[in-house]
């Protein structure tokens, strides 16, 4: 498979302090905000614009993980035998505004199955969506509110987010898959 980087190391700290400076102007200033990431890379994620959101305004935002293995509409696709992971959301999502954190934004489905699974656990009086990159395709009525970066691609091409937590490395990388 052909890869090329798209964002390096730097670029991913970059976009992700964007994206807090941008969540502490739309909401003007942190108080009411919790911020929820979605199992796997989103958790990542949503950790390191938390950590942005205290070292800019001096406060700690609250911090959960969702697992949405079960609300996907395509489970059976995936796998006979899901593997469910822990959501970990220790605050009442009913006090604040929830901003849902993922890596890549592409059909929609998995923001859908995050919406879901959070609305079972309370109603938050607003849900914003934040992702490190948006690669267009959607196939469902959601957008991004904070948006690292906006990447065109085509269907046959898969994007990957790469994290030091997980890969022992920063950066996205797009490959081109293929189909022979």
């Amino acid at each position: 498979m052909k890869q090329r980087e798209i964002m390096d190391r730097d670029a991913v700290r970059r976009a992700l302090t964007r994206i807090a400076h941008e969540i502490i102007e739309k909401n003007k200033g942190v108080e009411e905000i919790a911020i929820v990431g979605i199992k796997t890379r989103g958790i990542y994620l949503a950790r390191r614009i938390a950590n942005r959101i205290e070292e800019i305004e001096g406060i700690q935002v609250p911090v959960g993980e969702l697992d949405i293995t079960l609300y996907r509409d395509d489970l059976t696709e995936k796998s006979e035998q899901p593997v469910l992971q822990d959501t970990q959301i220790p605050f009442d999502i009913t006090r604040y505004k929830v901003i849902l954190v993922d890596d890549v934004l592409f059909t929609g489905r998995t923001s859908r199955a995050a919406l879901d699974a959070l609305i079972d656990l309370g109603r938050p009086p607003m849900i914003q969506l934040a992702v490190l990159v948006d690669r267009g395709h959607r196939e469902l009525p959601i957008r991004p509110d904070y948006v690292g970066k906006n990447v065109p691609t085509s269907r046959r091409e898969l994007v990957s987010v790469l994290l030091d937590e997980i890969d022992s490395e920063d950066g996205v990388v797009i490959q081109e898959r293929d189909i022979s």
